[in-house]
């Protein structure tokens, strides 16, 4: 087992309206697992998800399966 810590980022694509979320690409190894949480909130909760299941939304959303409002 892993002592490491999240390391958190958020996407250049973001802007500044608060809208944004930010991932800890550094766990996939260690821990095979994307840390997600929302920027306006890092000290409240996180979701983990699995890679394969974080690859698959990533491919999604640059394939531009998911509709914009």
């Amino acid at each position: 087992m892993t002592t490491e810590t999240p390391r958190w980022f958020k996407s250049s694509y973001s802007n500044n309206g608060g809208t944004c979320v930010e991932v800890a690409a550094n766990l996939i190894a260690s821990r095979g697992v994307v840390p997600v949480r929302d920027s306006k909130d890092p000290s409240g909760p996180a979701l983990a998800f699995p890679t394969a299941a974080w690859a698959a939304f990533v491919a999604g959303v640059k394939a531009g399966d998911f509709p914009t409002v």
